[in-house]
């Protein structure tokens, strides 16, 4: 293994400076006023919304805590408060109202008081208030802030993530040179997703009295591993037992080109006493990850089962802490697990899960190993907080509508309990959802969504978007996004399909795996399969459907572009992989790459790569390209780089195809800025209003362009 030796020692406490207790005078940003004109939903409108997030249940069940988060288009960011209901949705109240966000909030002293972390000057630290959000009050001043938090049962302990220093600097090497912004690179896993990997992550233990964090401890002191694992773990990488006396940590115990070529993470269990550190999961060699521990003592998480393989069946093991002893409780579930929580009687494992096209709540009983639905539908589950042993406290969205609070139990129709953003939504037009199931080439019936626009008549002829996956083992299912929102592209006067190929999770682990070491096949017959359905409905527009999509979706655009034969009127792409010689050598996750291409360009003995890369590499069919493409991309996006992109302009342009390019220099694999936000959606319909939706006098450039680009011109 090649280690790298941390250049700083753990996180010291500072002084009081890190909490900076000065006003802050930025605006503050809050609920804006909108004007809905005619019912139509608009960009704008899309960022208007209130942003419902991270619920807690109150010790004695009463109340609900939440957040609430508000863009500033003006101000090109956002804020989060924090709010507080009763159980049964009455009596929201808003008990913060701060120039920056609220974050990681959880209840303590029996609900007396609120935790949660703020950045009040530099660095972002721990704080306490009331319940009713007054005395707030700054506990913690690690060097570093403060990224996430875990109370012990008896509050007594926390343990906090913060960064420590892991590369070194130019002037490391060379000290008389204070002004060089040199990188000097030895090994692997130099970047990651958007960011120049500089810093890792540490669980810090300390005292906690209600009042201050003190006595505090690098729990990873001196080690150069990740924990929270970058760059999506977080406070759910970590568990306290029951006795406060150990805490249960994931991390993937490697570096370099190790870490770089493996998933293998494992779940250690600390002890704060001996500082002892035992591997719960040795020879596990998947992800192992979430951990959850019950207030008798029990251990869930979920674990994958193969080393390199990210997007393999999530199963829910169990283990008796005291004996090793360990089950999977989904042994003969065929589906993969997102979220696990134990139910309040300990007697089963909620859990939500993607299930034909939408991710429903379900249990687990861990003697029986029987699952039950608790909640489904055509929404998505996105929380889960038990309030009693019948009542589930969740966040349900799906293309209509985002994340509002619900409260569900088995067998009774949810309940509503929050309404941030009925006001506005009962201004808009609203949309129709349909399930259609579409026959593949391989004789499977594929779920695909149909979405159509307001005021939806048959007799009409619709252009439609047609919306590729990326992941590219991400559900399709009924998600509400800030940037591919499918209300707003219907409420655009498009019929919009998004098609559930192979490779997608829940329609079994098989369906799931196929895509690997196929990219150029099956899953694209099902894509075509899907549009020549399309086609037949009898109110979509056959001549005008577009193609879009990101990431591997981004992908699939460039893919389709050389092999549709004439069934797409354009393609938008964003963050997508044109070439895939350059994006094995270019991204950072090896594992990704090995496990879905089969292993590097030059092995030639290697039958499943040379395949890979010879049937399944968008450039390799840019001769066939003939329809308009615009493609986009962040320039901070080091996953799928930027020069993705601009290789696929660069063809589009030399081959005479209309085509347009939109970088954003400020952004990652995603587009946040609110303003950048607003001209993607801007330009992403220009676009396709251009060549779906032609305007008198328009029709005859678009004719003219397509001949000019079939003739070779």
């Amino acid at each position: 293994m090649n280690k790298f030796k941390i250049m700083a020692a753990m996180l010291a406490l500072i002084g009081a400076s890190a909490c900076n207790n000065g006003d802050d005078k930025a605006p503050l940003i809050e609920k804006p006023e909108v004007n809905v004109e005619r019912g139509q939903f608009t960009p704008e409108l899309l960022n208007s919304l209130g942003r419902v997030s991270d619920v807690k249940v109150s010790p004695d069940g009463k109340k609900i805590l939440y957040g609430v988060s508000y863009e500033s288009i003006e101000q090109n960011k956002s804020n989060r408060e924090l709010w507080v209901m009763d159980a049964d949705g009455g009596n929201a109240i808003q008990i913060t109202r701060t120039p920056n966000s609220e974050n990681n909030a959880v209840w303590f002293d029996e609900g007396k008081k609120i935790a949660f972390i703020y950045k009040d000057g530099e660095k972002t630290q721990m704080w306490v208030m009331d319940a009713d959000g007054k005395n707030r009050k700054c506990v913690s001043d690690l060097e570093e802030g403060v990224d996430g938090f875990v109370l012990s049962p008896d509050e007594k302990h926390v343990v906090l993530i913060s960064q420590v220093k892991w590369a070194k600097t130019a002037q490391d090497f060379h000290p008389d040179m204070e002004k060089s912004s040199a990188r000097i690179i030895d090994d692997l896993m130099y970047k990651h997703w958007d960011e120049w990997v500089s810093t890792i992550p540490h669980p810090f233990v300390g005292d906690f009295d209600g009042k201050k964090v003190t006595n505090v401890k690098d729990v990873l002191k001196d080690e150069p591993y990740e924990s929270p694992m970058k760059p999506w773990g977080g406070v759910e990488s970590l568990a306290w037992t029951p006795d406060s006396k150990s805490l249960v940590y994931v991390c993937r115990k490697k570096t370099g080109l190790e870490y770089a070529i493996s998933t293998n993470s494992d779940l250690y269990l600390y002890t704060l006493e001996s500082g002892e550190t035992k591997n719960l999961t040795e020879g596990m060699m998947g992800y192992d990850t979430n951990p959850i521990i019950s207030k008798s003592g029990k251990l869930a998480w979920l674990s994958m089962e193969h080393d390199g393989y990210e997007a393999d069946k999530n199963r829910i093991f169990i283990m008796d802490l005291a004996t090793g002893e360990k089950s999977d409780l989904t042994a003969d579930w065929d589906y993969s697990v997102d979220a696990i929580a134990w139910s309040k009687d300990e007697k089963k494992i909620l859990f939500l899960a993607p299930f034909q096209g939408t991710i429903p709540m379900f249990s687990i009983d861990v003697e029986t190993c029987n699952v039950d639905t608790v909640a489904a539908g055509t929404y998505d589950y996105a929380a889960i907080e038990p309030l009693d042993e019948k009542t589930i406290i969740t966040l349900r969205h799906n293309y209509a509508e985002p994340n509002e609070v619900y409260a569900v139990t088995a067998g009774a129709e949810p309940v509503k309990l929050s309404t941030v953003n009925d006001d506005l939504l009962s201004q808009l037009s609203p949309i129709t959802i349909e399930k259609h199931l579409v026959k593949t080439t391989a004789g499977q019936a594929m779920t695909t969504w149909v979405v159509l626009p307001p005021n939806f008549t048959p007799k009409k002829k619709y252009p439609a978007i047609f919306f590729c996956e990326g992941g590219p083992q991400s559900p399709v299912s009924q998600f509400w996004s800030y940037r591919w929102n499918f209300r707003l592209m219907a409420s655009m006067g498009y019929v919009v399909i998004a098609p559930n190929r192979r490779g997608l999770p829940g329609f079994g682990t098989e369906w799931n795996a196929q895509i690997s070491l196929d990219y150029g096949g099956q899953n694209m017959k099902d894509y075509l399969s899907a549009v020549d359905y399309a086609k037949t409905l009898p109110y979509i527009d056959g001549d005008h459907i577009g193609a879009v999509g990101a990431s591997y979706g981004g992908y699939s655009v460039y893919w389709l572009a050389g092999n549709h034969n004439h069934r797409f009127a354009c393609f938008i792409a964003h963050a997508g992989i044109f070439n895939l010689e350059a994006q094995y050598l270019e991204t950072e996750e090896m594992w990704f790459v090995n496990w879905d291409l089969g292993g590097g360009f030059w092995e030639k003995d290697n039958a499943a790569a040379q395949k890979t890369y010879a049937t399944a590499s968008p450039h390799r069919f840019v001769q066939n390209w003939d329809t308009p493409i615009m493609v986009t991309a962040g320039e901070l996006d080091y996953r799928i780089v930027f020069t993705q992109a601009t290789q696929a302009f660069n063809a589009a342009k030399l081959r005479g195809i209309p085509a347009r390019m939109v970088l954003f220099p400020d952004e990652n694999h995603w587009i946040l800025k609110p303003q950048n936000s607003i001209v993607w959606q801007r330009e992403f319909f220009s676009w396709l209003d251009r060549w779906l939706q032609p305007q008198e006098g328009e029709e005859a450039e678009v004719a003219t362009a397509t001949e000019e680009v079939s003739e070779g011109k």
